[in-house]
């Protein structure tokens, strides 16, 4: 039997923090689904992080079937979820259909575990073994998923549901975005003990108020001005489905909402910018991490193809830049040390990903982007 490895935060693979799903687990919770039938043949084991997936073959096609623990996602914070994603179909979004139980459930608690199944959604997955922040195969690539996500942001507007309840893995800027951030992340202690507990061996306050909290009060103006939307927040190109394999493909479907949360448009499009065109994992191996401004360009012109952005949404975007990983950082504290129980990628997230990624900003490369980006602010009128 072949063995299963999953990503990691860096470049190998690891051992999967959940068990991967069965044929035996899935078959009892299709039969659930008139859309599926109870048959059930697990044809690939996503190697993604955070929960368990599978494309499985049923009765009625391929579907995507995917299990977290309840400590994660519950039936009603995914709910909150698929509501999104409903919305958007609505609009004409590309996203796969979520199918809906016996009982209209379209998450299902069963056996100390929750499930989600999906359609299978349209397209080649061209970057299916890719690892997060890892850069796109070609420029073309960056212009489609910069006008795939202005559509997306499009098909958005009009959705009003509140803030997501989870506690756990999403992506948004409340805690930086607030007021007083330290106070902010004070606040969640109660509800986050696993965040206070790690935080307490460091010294956070002190770090977060040299490294953070000038760029923030920088940015707090700007966000002040921003329209709230509910956004993506993981917009990289291994969770886009595209039209054929080469420099002529375009973005057919939008994968995996799991972080999606009310926020703003150029959250997401500054989260894209981090995802795709920074080289994170040559910064962790302790090599330079080189910024593809190219690529960068790129991506903003087929955003801008759609929904031009202003120059004070181009200035917006270099002041977030630096923070716009900083709350999902500290939300990968609680899941590594509080769920997991793992230090070592608990000290990854904080130190790597928190404190690294806003410090590589400081230095001449991460200056070098955002030089970019207020360049290309004084070109518009």
């Amino acid at each position: 039997m072949t063995k299963r490895l999953s990503h990691g935060m860096g470049l190998d693979p690891v051992e999967p923090d959940w068990p991967a799903l069965t044929a035996a687990e899935v078959r009892p919770l299709l039969a659930d689904f008139p859309a599926a039938g109870d048959e059930a043949h697990l044809t690939w084991h996503s190697p993604r992080p955070f929960s368990a997936a599978a494309l499985v073959e049923s009765a009625s096609g391929t579907l995507f079937v995917k299990r977290h623990s309840p400590r994660v996602r519950t039936a009603a914070w995914l709910a909150e979820e698929h509501a999104f994603l409903d919305h958007l179909a609505r609009r004409g979004a590309s996203v796969a259909q979520v199918l809906r139980d016996r009982q209209g459930r379209s998450a299902i608690e069963r056996d100390g575990w929750t499930y989600e199944v999906h359609e299978k959604a349209q397209g080649l997955d061209l970057y299916r073994d890719t690892l997060s922040w890892t850069p796109f195969q070609h420029n073309a690539h960056a212009f489609a998923a910069g006008a795939a996500l202005a559509k997306l942001h499009r098909a958005a507007e009009g959705f009003d549901a509140p803030s997501r309840t989870a506690g756990v893995l999403l992506s948004n800027l409340k805690l930086f975005g607030a007021p007083d951030p330290l106070a902010a992340i004070e606040a969640t202690f109660e509800q986050a003990p696993a965040l206070a507990e790690y935080l307490q061996a460091r010294p956070w306050k002190e770090t977060l108020s040299e490294l953070h909290l000038p760029l923030q009060r920088e940015l707090l103006p700007y966000l002040q001005r921003q329209p709230a939307l509910w956004t993506h927040n993981d917009w990289h190109a291994s969770n886009l489905l595209w039209s054929e394999d080469g420099p002529q493909a375009q973005v057919v479907s939008m994968l995996d909402f799991g972080l999606s949360d009310r926020s703003f448009a150029l959250f997401d499009l500054a989260t894209a910018i981090e995802r795709n065109l920074v080289p994170w994992l040559e910064l962790d191996q302790g090599r330079a991490a080189i910024a593809d401004l190219d690529a960068l360009d790129a991506l903003l012109q087929g955003y801008a193809s759609v929904r031009p952005p202003s120059r004070d949404d181009l200035l917006a975007l270099a002041a977030l830049l630096p923070l716009v990983h900083a709350d999902f950082a500290l939300s990968e504290v609680i899941y590594f040390h509080g769920i997991l129980g793992s230090a070592e990628s608990a000290s990854l997230a904080y130190d790597n990903y928190l404190i690294g990624h806003t410090r590589w900003f400081l230095e001449a490369e991460g200056q070098r982007l955002l030089k970019h980006l207020r360049q290309l602010a004084a070109r518009v009128n």
